[in-house]
This record gives C-alpha cells, sequence and structure tokens, in this order.
C-alpha cells in the first residue's frame, strides 16, 4: 500500500495482519538484510530500539533457527536510543534485548555497543557512545555512518527513537548522538541524531496496535513537519523507509 502525502513523498506501507506477523516480518527483514551485508562487506550494523512492539520480534532472533543460525561474529548490534537508567532497569532499552536474544544468540560481547548509562554525567555518556560509534565504523571528523537496518516505531505523538517534538535533539545537526533532558520528572534519554537515521541504508518503522491509528494517519498525510511530528525527518529519505504495520494501526489509512 502506498499513501500519497505531497505529490514526491509516498510512504512504503505493508499492512500485516497481526502484532506476531509483524514481528515475523520484521524477523525476515532482519535476516535478509543481515545476509545482504554480510555477503557484500563481511559485517551487517543494525541499530534497534526498545518498547512494547519490538518485543515479540526480539523473542523470534533469539529462537528461530533461521536467525539463531546467521553469523553473529560478523553482526555489530547497536541502539537508537536509551532512557538514562542502569543496563539492568526494567527501563532499559538494552535490558530489553539482553533478555530477548543477546543471551541466546553467538554474538561476541565486543559486538554488543550499548549507550553507557553508567556515568554521572549524561552528556560525557553521549560524548562516549559517539567515540564509540566512529571508532566501530572507522569515521573520520564530519563523516555519518551508514547503518544497514535502523529498526524504529512510533508514538503516539509522532515522535521516533528519542526525537520527540520541539527537542533540540531533532535538530541536532553536529553531532551523531544527542542527550534528551528530562521535562515533568520523566528520564534523561540519549539518542541518535536524524543525520543518523537519514543515512541508513535501510529503516523499518514498527507501528501495532489501534491507540496508532490516528497518529499514523495523520503523519502518513500531512505535509511534513518535523517540528510537530519529528517522525518525519525521514521523509527526505522515504524510499529508504519500511513502514511495517498491524491491521489495528492501519485501520485509518485504509482507502
Amino acid at each position: 500500500m502506498r499513501m500519497e502525502t505531497a505529490a514526491q513523498y509516498k510512504p512504503n506501507v505493508e499492512v500485516v495482519p497481526d502484532s506476531e506477523s509483524l514481528a515475523r516480518r520484521s524477523t525476515d527483514i532482519f535476516i535478509a538484510d543481515a545476509q545482504k551485508a554480510i555477503k557484500a562487506k563481511g559485517v551487517f550494523y543494525v541499530a534497534i530500539s526498545g518498547g512494547h512492539t519490538p518485543k515479540r520480534f526480539f523473542e523470534l532472533l533469539g529462537n528461530e533457527p533461521s536467525a539463531r543460525s546467521l553469523p553473529w561474529d560478523k553482526i555489530h548490534a547497536f541502539w537508537v536510543d536509551e532512557r538514562y537508567v542502569p543496563p539492568d532497569s526494567q527501563w532499559s532499552n538494552y535490558k530489553l534485548a539482553a533478555d530477548t536474544f543477546l543471551a541466546k544468540v553467538t554474538i561476541p560481547q565486543d559486538n554488543i555497543h550499548r549507550i553507557p548509562t553508567e556515568y554521572c554525567d549524561v552528556n560525557m555518556a553521549a560524548h562516549l557512545y559517539e567515540d564509540e560509534i566512529r571508532s566501530v565504523f572507522g569515521l573520520k571528523e564530519n563523516e555519518v555512518p551508514q547503518f544497514d537496518l535502523i529498526v524504529l516505531g512510533m508514538g503516539t505523538e509522532g515522535h521516533t527513537g528519542s526525537l520527540f517534538p520541539a527537542s533540540y535533539a531533532s535538530f541536532d545537526m553536529e553531532h551523531l548522538v544527542s542527550v534528551v533532558y528530562a521535562m515533568d520528572e520523566k528520564l534523561n534519554r540519549i539518542t541518535l541524531t536524524h543525520p543518523v537515521l537519514c543515512a541508513a541504508a535501510h529503516l523499518a518503522v514498527l507501528v501495532s496496535g489501534k491507540e496508532k491509528a490516528d497518529i499514523l494517519k495523520n503523519v502518513l498525510t500531512s505535509e511534513p513537519d518535523e517540528v510537530h511530528y519529528p517522525i518525519h525527518v525521514l521523509w527526505p529519505v522515504l524510499y529508504k523507509v519500511t513502514w511495517l504495520v498491524d491491521d489495528d494501526a492501519a485501520k485509518n489509512i485504509r482507502h
């Protein structure tokens, strides 16, 4: 299904029946992109997100033979964003991945690049994560990494990663990694910036649940507005984005 926004914007929306189908399709994309990248250059760089939607997808990565049999020594896992909590916190995106699949596959510890959250200074942690990315990718100054796959979600207000409406991080063009300071007693966060997202070879946006139906329609049919809907930072690279949407979330975009 292709939804029309402005004439040049045609999101590639793939609707699946339910959340289980979404998880299985996500797994298929992960496997295919990994095989493609490893065949082409011997390594697969992926950045994943947290939240409720990808949990089942992660479980399949840890249990499906086709995923477990990947050459995990050639896979490097990064995170799109992270709440500034200890890595064993129930709110940690790293912990979700560690519990669901990282402990079940043969990925070397050195290939797991979590966002460091054990420092008193959140800015230091963001700098260290950016340094880690630059080191692994072998980047020169002003270069941006090209992840082979970035897996994203979308919040009910149109945010992705930790790029929230009207936040500075959504407009940070100078860094690969940005700090998102807490509002209303919520948690500080660290996130990849939108130049990193847009540089990826492929992005998959997972959207599940009837509570996402209204925002999905608004995002897909509105003129790009990165202030109001931060996920619109992807609009210049929509040709690289696959929207995986379950039937509940897609109910308002059917013709």
